[in-house]
């Protein structure tokens, strides 16, 4: 990570000592983003070991910031994978969460957290997180699916939550989250991942619009400012085209 600045210093200096604040500034200009970053962390930390053990006088890096690495472009689910994490869960409840993440954003907690009365089905509206969103087809489908199963199963069960299990009927709590994951158990497309990617998908399809992403998702600044950032540079790749079709709802539609 920093051979290449010390190759190139060795060509003018004969002793670390003689780097100067200018030779480390010269040397990071050169760079960008993540791998600048890194560069620098790790002159930091070779200069402040130099000093420490004598090696050299003073650190040429101690009055440059380091700064915050720059965040990674996030990168979409590719059709596959998306397919094969549809195609993994079988269950009822299982399917309705992922169609929760997949199509809602919703973070696996919070489709834990889910009640009851979340559910308007008369008015096809869903709240989640204390944000109520339009019921889709997909989701009321799967979302009467399920509930038909919950009514079958458990019939008089006292939890109010909306998704539950041969465990949390006998209670009131929750579903745990090693349950409400364990059908996507080594799948590219966890339900947080999905999440992640709904939200991405909304900044591509709409335009890199962090108020926008705000309002649909009730995300904070900074969050809405990274997918935007993301979708900007993947929109800005001159050899991306249209990102392909979901598949989501073509395999767990029926």
């Amino acid at each position: 990570m920093i051979r290449p600045a010390l190759l190139e210093w060795s060509a003018n200096h004969d002793h670390l000592r003689e780097v100067t604040r200018d030779d480390v500034v010269a040397h990071v200009k050169t760079l960008q983003g993540r791998e600048r970053h890194q560069a620098l962390v790790a002159l930091r930390s070779l200069f402040a070991w130099a000093k420490k053990n004598g090696v050299i006088f003073r650190n040429p890096t101690s009055q440059i910031k380091v700064g915050q690495a720059a965040a990674p472009v996030l990168q979409p689910l590719l059709p596959a994978q998306v397919a094969r994490s549809a195609e993994a869960v079988t269950s009822h409840a299982g399917r309705l969460a992922v169609a929760l993440a997949a199509v809602h954003a919703a973070r696996p907690g919070s489709i834990r957290a889910l009640q009851l009365d979340d559910t308007d089905l008369g008015n096809r509206r869903i709240t989640i997180a204390g944000r109520t969103n339009p019921l889709d087809d997909l989701t009321r489908q799967l979302l009467l699916a399920w509930l038909e199963h919950r009514r079958r199963r458990w019939p008089n069960t006292a939890n109010s939550h909306l998704i539950i299990n041969m465990n949390t009927a006998l209670a009131t709590v929750p579903v745990s989250s090693w349950w409400i994951e364990r059908e996507l158990r080594g799948q590219a497309a966890t339900l947080d991942r999905l999440r992640i990617d709904r939200q991405l998908e909304e900044a591509l399809t709409h335009g890199p619009d962090p108020l926008h992403l705000a309002e649909v998702f009730g995300l904070d600044e900074k969050t809405t400012m990274r997918y935007a950032d993301s979708a900007r540079a993947r929109l800005e790749q001159a050899a991306e085209s249209a990102r392909p079709g979901r598949t989501l709802k073509g395999i767990m539609g029926g």
